[in-house]
């Protein structure tokens, strides 16, 4: 598998990464109720890891809002792009999101990010990052939460609470995707409502906590990771997989 390359102009340490996320976070969009949930496509988008490699794999799922069926899905394989910093995951991982997505043959739609949107400590994870940059709605569904805490959630499928920040505001919701289970949470990325960003995970999430995007996208970089790995690893650890 082809390892693509991390754009020259890349920023290479924090300082410079701070001041391009400030500068992407004024372009922002968070006046736009986005597609209505459970029309048009959406497309997933999740990254895998391999650390003693210094690789991360990206995959881009498109999938039908309303069925759920695959439309197509692309794969992109880097090298990680930026050393770990809190607040910044974005800078590793969007190189090799980029790359999937411009693999694919048709229009995304609305993307579903593994991670956080307006719910991250500057406003501004790698939903929002990824939604500025390509142009394309987005929003975040993250496992866990992040910095910001939240009343329980009802224990009902569709229950929410929401997720406050130190100067008040709501930047996203713990939603209970499945009668109790525990929350995802949600947080609008670019170009979409927080209504609309929670009414699309729940059509998403029809049967399983996690959204069928997420899902899908997981498990197709994982494949990839370990096929680029394969290929990798003898050459440059002088072992396999």
């Amino acid at each position: 598998m082809k390892i693509i390359d991390v754009p020259a102009d890349w920023p290479a340490d924090e300082s410079t990464a701070l001041a391009v996320q400030d500068a992407l976070r004024d372009r922002l969009v968070l006046d736009e109720p986005g597609p209505e949930p459970g029309a048009g496509r959406v497309t997933g988008v999740d990254v895998a890891y391999h650390d003693d490699l210094d690789l991360v794999a990206a995959a881009a799922v498109v999938l039908d809002a309303r069925t759920h069926t695959v439309i197509e899905q692309s794969t992109a394989v880097c090298r990680v792009a930026f050393p770990y910093v809190p607040g910044l995951l974005a800078f590793r991982e969007i190189p090799a999101v980029l790359g999937a997505l411009a693999a694919l043959a048709g229009d995304p739609g609305l993307l579903v990010c593994d991670g956080y949107g307006r719910a991250h400590p500057r406003r501004f994870g790698l939903a929002s990052h990824l939604g500025v940059v390509t142009g394309l709605p987005s929003i975040g569904v993250a496992k866990n939460p992040f910095v910001f805490s939240h009343p329980e959630p009802g224990p009902h499928r569709g229950d929410t609470a929401p997720l406050i920040a130190d100067d008040g505001e709501e930047v996203g919701r713990a939603l209970r995707t499945q009668d109790r289970v525990k929350p995802l949470y949600v947080s609008v990325g670019h170009r979409t409502s927080l209504d609309h960003a929670c009414a699309h995970t729940l059509q998403l999430a029809s049967r399983f906590r996690l959204p069928e995007t997420t899902r899908r996208a997981d498990r197709l970089c994982r494949d990839a990771l370990a096929e680029a790995v394969s290929s990798v690893a003898p050459t440059e650890s002088g072992r396999g997989v």
